[in-house]
């Protein structure tokens, strides 16, 4: 199969219908399914979903409200097709968009292809503004320079989009989290359409979580592979701060001056214990990560290719392609 559109779903109910005639409409000669995941909705989506005869059509119930992260995840587990379609269920999202996007993947260099929303149809004060300062946030801190980080409409490589361990509420970091599968990205600019139907499940409640996710982005970016790097700088750091302060008191001490119950001894004491329980913690984590490969015989590195003129392929890893000549 050529392609799967992985769309999730929470009260959509309205939406369903319209946007699989689009769908369809987009698609035309192409082989592909359409993947609708049923994130433990209430007003009747699933059982619509399940009523319709559409030979492209497959449904997946989840048992109750896992979040848009886990629904996308069973959604990319269950999809079929060499290539997968990511969007929303809300109409905002442009199917006629797709066949563009996943050519650039199929005919380009791309492993990842993203849209940007340049003419969003959403609130300025509640989702563009935030959406911005969110953008330009992710853009410093992760180094994965995109515009648009927001937009669920997105063509990936199948290997790339299975690797990606969407937990939590990573779904708003997914280019990050490729980026980290070593995936070459592009952004191309992709229609928006205002909300007809339903309500919409964002807003400045959101912000939190985001600025904490951002953290474990930064985290497994730059840290992941050499977790001792980023707790032992900052634990000798404390360290070494704290014991300078206490050589400070010890000198004063032996001057003869009194030292007890001085708030500077409490902080030269607190600084060395600190700077000693992330010493540690850091050779903790740093075991953790060596378990995490080595028991699932996985790798820290990924092969995008393998080329051999010649010979029998022997592969390393798991790598994407494999191109042999003669």
């Amino acid at each position: 199969m050529q392609l799967s559109v992985v769309i999730t779903i929470f009260n959509e109910l309205d939406n369903i219908r319209p946007l699989l005639a689009q769908v369809h409409a987009a698609l035309e000669g192409y082989d592909y399914e359409v993947v609708y995941v049923d994130d433990g909705s209430n007003d009747g989506s699933v059982q619509l979903l399940k009523s319709l005869d559409d030979p492209h059509l497959v449904v997946v119930e989840l048992r109750k409200n896992y979040g848009q992260s886990l629904a996308l995840m069973a959604g990319i587990d269950v999809a079929r097709g060499q290539y997968i379609a990511t969007l929303d269920g809300d109409l905002q999202n442009d199917p006629a968009d797709i066949p563009a996007m996943l050519r650039l993947v199929e005919q380009g260099d791309w492993d990842l292809v993203v849209g940007e929303r340049v003419n969003r149809q959403d609130g300025a004060v509640l989702r563009r503004g935030p959406s911005r300062v969110a953008n330009w946030l992710i853009r410093q801190l992760s180094g994965v320079h995109l515009r648009d980080y927001g937009c669920a409409l997105k063509v990936f490589r199948a290997e790339i989009a299975k690797d990606l361990g969407i937990y939590g509420e990573l779904h708003r970091f997914i280019s990050v989290l490729a980026s980290l599968e070593g995936a070459r990205i592009t952004q191309v600019p992709v229609r928006h359409h205002a909300r007809k139907f339903g309500k919409s499940k964002y807003g400045l409640g959101r912000t939190f979580k985001v600025v904490s996710d951002l953290i474990l982005m930064l985290f497994l970016k730059k840290y992941l592979q050499k977790p001792m790097h980023l707790f032992a700088q900052a634990g000798l750091l404390l360290f070494t701060v704290g014991a300078l302060i206490n050589l400070y008191l010890l000198g004063l001490k032996l001057l003869g001056q009194d030292i007890w119950g001085k708030p500077i001894l409490i902080l030269g004491a607190l600084l060395v214990l600190a700077g000693i329980q992330l010493v540690t913690v850091g050779i903790i984590v740093e075991v953790l990560m060596r378990t995490y490969y080595e028991s699932q015989n996985k790798r820290p590195y990924k092969v995008r290719e393998i080329k051999r003129f010649g010979g029998v392929e022997v592969p390393v890893g798991r790598p994407s392609r494999v191109v042999r000549k003669a």
